[in-house]
């Protein structure tokens, strides 16, 4: 099988590559990613060499370049987006041009070459805001509240529409927040990890009881690799971890982690439309594909925060390329 992973020089799209050369030694993979400022091909150095691993410098919304590429995969997985809240609340025009456009362009590629299967990789912020009770499950109804919710959920609806339309074999799956490895550090965990490291404050929004649903990256792959062989056309997958913790949780189990006080924690204004609590059902996944998450979250959370500190170079040289970038 010939894949293209599109984003695939980013956080989850690099360790998904990672992970299907592994488990899918014969399948072939062509990463095509245009290297915005999350996108480092240092994330992918341990497989450059595979033979069954290509990669192709270029944007989603280049249709000319899009088609070319297209030409002769059996299966498209899309991870390319823009996908930072703040930054789409400060500029939200890049975040339609990639994920609505790119999106797009990327349907009509694989409906022009009769593709075997194309899978969206979405977000549970489609859904907006849970209260304290409740999980979002596929038929929640959309309700996104930030500029970047906003375009996953009209890329949704347009891969929705090409499965509807024209009978393209589509799957969309949307997941809680993940973490692990390789995760840009503009994210909390990451960022928090590089400021103590800096021996600096971490910046908490409000009072820091926003809760969100973890899911350790490495599971986040294997449900999409289990969604791509075993699912349904047309079908959405929600993918979720059942590890709700709020943020001031996570900054905690990071301090103690570091070994460092409460002293850390800056209480800064709250973020623009700022979701209370995200948390996904599953028992989709779980019950009609057989997958579930392996890692629990008290495992995840010290495999990453070891990772990064055994990674501080990875750490500086984004942390150099991001300065290069603003």
């Amino acid at each position: 099988m010939k894949i293209l992973v599109t984003g695939g020089a980013g956080f989850i799209g690099s360790c998904f590559i990672r992970y299907m050369l592994e488990h899918h030694p014969d399948y072939h993979i062509v990463n095509l990613d245009a290297l915005t400022y999350a996108g480092n091909l240092e994330n992918l150095y341990d497989v450059k060499d595979n033979p069954n691993y290509e990669f192709i410098y270029g944007d989603i919304c280049d249709k000319h370049l899009v088609m070319q590429v297209a030409s002769g995969v059996d299966v498209i997985v899309n991870f390319a987006a823009e996908s930072h809240v703040d930054r789409s609340i400060s500029g939200p025009e890049v975040f339609i041009e990639t994920n609505i456009k790119g999106t797009s362009i990327l349907l009509q590629a694989a409906k022009a070459f009769h593709i075997e299967r194309y899978l969206q990789v979405s977000t549970d912020e489609v859904y907006g805001s849970l209260g304290k009770e409740g999980f979002f499950t596929e038929t929640t109804p959309l309700a996104p509240n930030s500029p970047y919710s906003a375009s996953k959920a009209s890329a949704d609806l347009i891969v929705r529409s090409y499965y509807e339309t024209y009978g393209l074999p589509t799957l969309i799956t949307r997941c809680s927040n993940n973490y692990g490895p390789y995760q840009y550090p503009e994210k909390l965990i990451p960022f928090f990890i590089s400021k103590l490291l800096k021996n600096e404050k971490v910046p908490v929004y409000g009072d820091g009881m926003n809760v969100r649903d973890w899911l350790y990256v490495y599971d986040h792959c294997s449900a999409i690799d289990t969604v791509l062989h075993k699912g349904t056309p047309g079908q959405i997958y929600n993918i979720g971890g059942h590890n709700e913790k709020t943020n001031l949780e996570i900054t905690h189990l990071i301090l103690e982690a570091m070994n460092k006080d409460e002293s850390y924690i800056e209480h800064v204004e709250d973020r623009l439309g700022h979701d209370r609590r995200y948390a996904i059902c599953n028992d989709k996944i779980t019950g009609e594909l057989g997958w579930k998450p392996s890692i629990s979250f008290e495992e995840g959370i010290l495999l990453t925060i070891d990772w990064y500190l055994n990674n501080q170079k990875w750490i500086r040289s984004v942390e150099q390329r991001k300065g290069r970038l603003a």
